[in-house]
C-alpha cells in the first residue's frame, strides 16, 4: 500500500468514528461518545500529517 492509501484510510476511519460520536451522544453515552471522538481526532490528525 502506498503512503497516500494509508493516509486515506486513516481518514475514512476518523469519519467513520465521527459518526459514532454523533450516535453514541445522540443515546446519550457521554463517555463513550468523548472516546471516539478522541480516537477520530486522532486518526484524521494521523491521515492528514501522513498525506
Amino acid at each position: 500500500m502506498s503512503e497516500n492509501t494509508l493516509a486515506i484510510v486513516m481518514v475514512f476511519i476518523g469519519l467513520f468514528l465521527a459518526g459514532g460520536v454523533f450516535s453514541l451522544a445522540k443515546q446519550g453515552l457521554k463517555i463513550g461518545a468523548a472516546v471516539c471522538a478522541l480516537g477520530a481526532a486522532m486518526a484524521i490528525t494521523a491521515g492528514v500529517l501522513w498525506w
